[in-house]
Parts: C-alpha cells; sequence; structure tokens
C-alpha cells in the first residue's frame, strides 16, 4: 500500500473508528465478512494504483497479514473456500471490464479499427526489441574490441548496424500507418490495449518507456494476468462454481469436508432460527451484489462525465495524451 493509502485509512480509522474500517481486531476470523477476500484470494486492487490517477483510495476492508497467514494455513490442511475464490473472480472480472468499455470507447472515439491496432501495437514491440537488442549489440563490439578481438568485433558491428536498419524500417512502417489510419483529426493517437491511455507516434522513447513502465499500465497489466489465472484455472476443471455446485447446499465448507474454521480457526456463527453460516453468507453475497452495481452505476456516470468533458477539450483542440 502506498503512502498516500496509508494517509487515507489512518485519517478514515480516527474519523470512523478501526471497527467502522474494518480493521482486523482479537477475535476477527478471515471468514468475516470485514476482511478483504481480494487480499486473501490474490490482490486487491486498491493496492495496485496508490499514487496514480486512477487511485481507488484504501479498501474499506481488513487486509491483516495475521488473516492472510491463517487463511494460507487453512488452504495448506486441504480445506477450500471456493465461495471466497468466486467472490475474488468476480470483483476483479467486474473491475477490468470497466477499464475494457473505457478502451472500446477510446478506440471509437479516434476511429481505428482493430487490425490497425493490433499492427500499431505489433510494430511498438518491434520498435523497442530491436532497440534493446541494437544497444547490447553496441555493448558487445565495445568489449570484444577492448579484448583485441578485432574479427569478432567488426562482425558484432555489421550486426549492430542490421539492427539499426531493421528498427529504421519499422519506424518507417509506423510512420506510414500512422499516416493512413484513423480519422484526420486523430492519426496521430493510438489506445493502449492494456490501460486505455491514449499514445501518440510522435512521444519518444523515453516516454513511451516510461508509460509501459508505470504504475497504472502494470497495475492494468497485472491484472490480466489474474484474469488469465481465472481463465486456465477453469480449463482445468478447477472452477470454483463447479465445486460450490457439486457440494450444494449448506454450510460452508473445504475440501476434506470440515466446516468452515473446524480446523484454521473458529467457526462462523450460527444465525438465529436454526439458520447456518451458508444463510449468513448468502445476504453478505447479496449485499456486496448491490454495492457492486451501485458502483458499476457510478462508474457509468463518472465515464458519461469524462467523455462529455473530453468532447468539450476536442472541440477546443486539446492534445489526449
Amino acid at each position: 500500500m502506498g503512502r498516500k493509502a496509508e494517509v487515507q485509512r489512518a485519517l478514515l480509522e480516527k474519523l470512523m473508528g478501526p471497527e467502522a474500517m474494518g480493521t482486523a481486531n482479537a477475535t476477527l476470523h478471515f471468514t468475516d465478512d470485514k476482511v478483504c477476500k481480494n487480499f486473501l484470494c490474490g490482490i486487491c486492487p486498491n493496492d495496485l494504483f496508490s499514487n496514480t490517477k486512477v487511485d481507488l483510495g484504501p479498501c474499506p476492508r481488513s487486509h491483516t497479514a495475521k488473516l492472510k497467514d491463517d487463511y494460507d494455513a487453512a488452504l495448506s490442511k486441504g480445506d477450500r473456500y471456493a465461495q471466497f475464490e468466486v467472490e475474488h473472480e468476480n470483483s476483479i472480472r467486474t473491475f477490468m471490464a470497466d477499464i475494457d468499455r473505457k478502451i472500446a470507447a477510446n478506440k471509437r472515439r479516434i476511429d481505428i479499427s482493430p487490425e490497425e491496432t493490433a499492427k500499431f501495437t505489433n510494430l511498438m514491440r518491434d520498435i523497442q526489441d530491436l532497440e534493446a537488442a541494437h544497444d547490447a549489440a553496441t555493448k558487445e563490439v565495445e568489449r570484444l574490441g577492448e579484448a583485441g578481438e578485432i574479427e569478432a568485433s567488426l562482425a558484432e558491428l555489421n550486426k549492430a548496424e542490421a539492427l539499426k536498419q531493421e528498427k529504421s524500417d519499422r519506424e518507417r512502417d509506423l510512420q506510414v500507418l500512422s499516416d493512413s489510419a484513423g480519422a484526420s483529426g486523430h492519426q496521430k493517437l493510438r489506445v493502449c490495449d492494456v490501460c486505455g491511455a491514449y499514445l501518440s507516434i510522435l512521444d519518444s522513447d523515453r516516454r513511451l518507456a516510461d508509460h509501459f513502465g508505470g504504475r497504472m499500465h502494470l497495475g492494468y497489466l497485472k491484472l490480466r494476468e489474474v484474469i488469465q489465472g481465472f481463465d486456465d484455472r477453469r480449463a482445468r476443471g478447477e472452477d470454483p462454481r463447479t465445486f460450490l455446485a457439486q457440494r450444494g447446499p449448506g454450510p460452508l465448507k473445504g475440501i476434506n469436508g470440515t466446516s468452515n474454521g473446524t480446523s484454521s480457526g473458529p467457526a462462523p456463527p450460527t444465525g438465529p432460527g436454526g439458520q447456518g453460516a451458508d444463510d449468513g453468507y448468502r445476504r453478505r453475497e447479496d449485499e456486496r451484489d448491490r454495492d457492486r452495481r451501485d458502483r458499476d452505476r457510478e462508474r457509468d456516470r463518472g465515464s458519461d462525465r469524462d467523455r462529455e468533458r473530453e468532447r468539450r477539450e476536442r472541440r477546443g483542440g486539446a492534445d489526449y495524451r
């Protein structure tokens, strides 16, 4: 968690109290609704984007290392909390669906076909790879020259010159593609397929490197890798939804058949009227679904405001970067 997020969490805890912020206490168990299931199962988006322009602020649920250790210990004993895995996957997919909508909208604004975007991305990647190979070859020329290996140094120099020429050819292809693609007002702009940011072919290599190595871009790249992990898990037949369907209704259980917490901590409380922990979990799931829908609506409203602002800026001749 970044420094900004830590300060925000401290201020909120001071104003609202630690319990309202979901801070773990001596009796808090990892099955408690106050514990962040994203944190337990993998990664929480709130931790990825601190101190960026998409800073989400501190997560309202607990991210306590001890609870994560307790959860991992339960997994090592054979328990499986598939409902937590489902919640984690739904949360990450919902979060990334928003950025995918933004990427699609940004591409429509500059009117570039998916084929043109793919060509642009491939050319940019080729240029970066060729530049790295050229730099490595240049260093090898210097090393061989200092070692007195003249023939080998000349051969490496020819290799470096060939890489330089190939890079120039790719840059020329990129320029031709840019001049022929998209609407006239946006020919120099492209959209990053990972994070949705606008890129320009007029940007320097350093500026592009700063973008691809930036915290926001890397954060979205990490979440896309997490989603790929979900897809791989499903392909292996390990989808947690399948496990829940086979388990059927009843108390929360791990794969060894023991109830939630029997082997790794106190069991979730049983509700009034003889209802078990599963009923309480379903109620919490319904509440979380409502919260997610509210967040989606708020993001959609924010996207509408962003589009309106961009339309005004475009009319004023602003340069998207």
